[in-house]
């Protein structure tokens, strides 16, 4: 059976595409290959750091791989926390760090100058170095204190006017088919099956 490889050890992802693909194709993780190398994301944008993650799985595993690099970009913070989200407050900061710091540096920002989105860049790659891209946006706006158990990261701080709620109020479903991931994932689809249309019975 052909198979994907996604840049990730997130088993919510690898159900998640494994859905939207259906049967014909193989979806695995990481977890298939322990020794996978830690691929550094120092690129400045989040289509630079995608590319990067693809292609050195797809060169490692011998198979094409699937990889994305998120974040949330605040306008009143001109673009952070970008491309360092995951980081924001130091390496291997946590969640509730980061959404901490958030807070705190747009304590003097009103309401309606909290807009912010977040961004989604997917690339796949074959294993001879071509690559594919897809990017999606989701807009909002961040809360002054966080609402909502579901999700991760900035989920809690992130409230989406449409719906009246923020990103960790969604359910996961409902998530995955407004998101930035969900979007840009989706974008991506038609790449992957005719990627694999030769070998799909």
């Amino acid at each position: 059976m052909p198979t994907l490889i996604l840049a990730t050890r997130n088993q919510g992802k690898r159900t998640e595409i494994q859905d939207m693909l259906g049967s014909d194709i193989q979806v695995v993780s990481l977890d298939a290959f322990p020794n996978a190398p830690e691929v550094i994301e120092d690129g400045d944008t989040f289509e630079t750091n995608a590319i990067k993650k693809a292609r050195e799985i797809a060169k490692y595993t011998g198979l094409p791989a699937l990889a994305d690099d998120s974040g949330l970009v605040v306008d009143a913070l001109n673009g952070a926390p970008g491309v360092y989200s995951a980081r924001y407050a130091g390496e291997n900061a946590t969640d509730e760090a980061n959404n901490a710091k958030l807070v705190e540096n747009l304590n003097d920002i009103p309401a309606n100058q909290r807009t912010a989105h977040f961004c989604c860049a997917m690339a796949l790659a074959t294993t001879d170095g071509n690559v594919q891209t897809t990017e999606a946006i989701w807009k909002g706006r961040i809360l002054t204190t966080p609402r909502g158990e579901n999700g991760f990261g900035y989920d809690p701080l992130f409230y989406i006017p449409t719906h009246n709620c923020t990103s960790a109020e969604l359910s996961s479903d409902e998530k995955n088919r407004i998101s930035h991931r969900g979007q840009a994932l989706r974008a991506i689809l038609p790449c992957i099956l005719d990627l694999f249309s030769a070998s799909i019975p």
